[in-house]
């Protein structure tokens, strides 16, 4: 009772655990860090969690992580650009270039047949062709959203200064403050949410694809004995 209550609310095996954290813990070490210490240590944090994720996937799944490296290549790059530069824009539209750039490389993806998210989490989640079109071109339109969003907050704090709790925080605190407390906790809910409709696109683990229909209500399976006799 106590192993189905607890995989009901936490539906991930270890293994997927793993690699959902390797691929997304970088991303949020470093916002994390940005906030307490600055870009300059946020990007170590980066670099350094990168590489923990590396060894960790590679003992516990077989495989490197896929999206640090892409995050980390890009964030390691705009933020060498802000620390010549003094100017934090370039870590602030990194996230607006790269969310905007990556939705259209999955959906360039989906419509030559090369899907993105069935490749990097092909071996540790099981779902139907439609499925992971369906999951795909969701993230899609949600990194457009969250690119979007990402330019409102940074054009609409530019310059401004609020003082609160005994300091002032400047538009990048503000920016950074967004990043923590709603946008990362919103991709965890959407995420979170993803998963829970994905249930009715799931397969067998040997990743079988029947092609039958989910289950109806009653949880009796279609099946090819009591499947509507077709007509010529």
């Amino acid at each position: 009772m106590a192993d189905t209550a607890k995989k009901h609310w936490f539906p991930f095996t270890g293994e997927q655990t793993v690699n959902i954290l390797g691929e997304f813990g970088p991303l949020m070490a470093m916002f994390i860090v940005n906030g307490i210490a600055g870009i300059q240590a946020g990007t170590w944090a980066l670099i350094v969690s990168t590489v923990v994720a590396l060894i960790v996937s590679l003992i516990v799944i077989g495989r490197p992580p896929v999206m640090p490296f892409i995050a980390g290549a890009v964030s390691i790059g705009f933020g060498v650009l802000t620390l010549v530069t003094g100017d934090a824009m370039w870590v602030q539209i990194k996230v607006t270039i790269f969310n905007v750039i990556f939705a259209l490389v999955i959906w360039i993806g989906l419509w030559t047949g090369h899907n993105f998210f069935e490749f990097v989490f092909g071996k540790t989640f099981h779902f139907t062709k439609e499925g992971w079109r369906r999951f795909t071109n969701n993230f899609a339109w949600f990194f457009v959203f969250t690119a979007f969003i990402n330019e409102a907050v940074r054009l609409g704090f530019d310059g401004v200064e609020i003082f609160a709790l005994d300091r002032v925080f400047t538009g990048i605190d503000i920016w950074i403050l967004f990043k923590l407390f709603i946008v990362m906790p919103l991709g965890g809910l959407f995420a979170w949410w993803q998963t829970r409709v994905m249930h009715q696109y799931r397969m067998p683990a040997d990743g079988a694809e029947t092609g039958a229909r989910p289950a109806v209500a009653t949880g009796q399976p279609t099946t090819a004995r009591n499947a509507p006799t077709r007509t010529r």
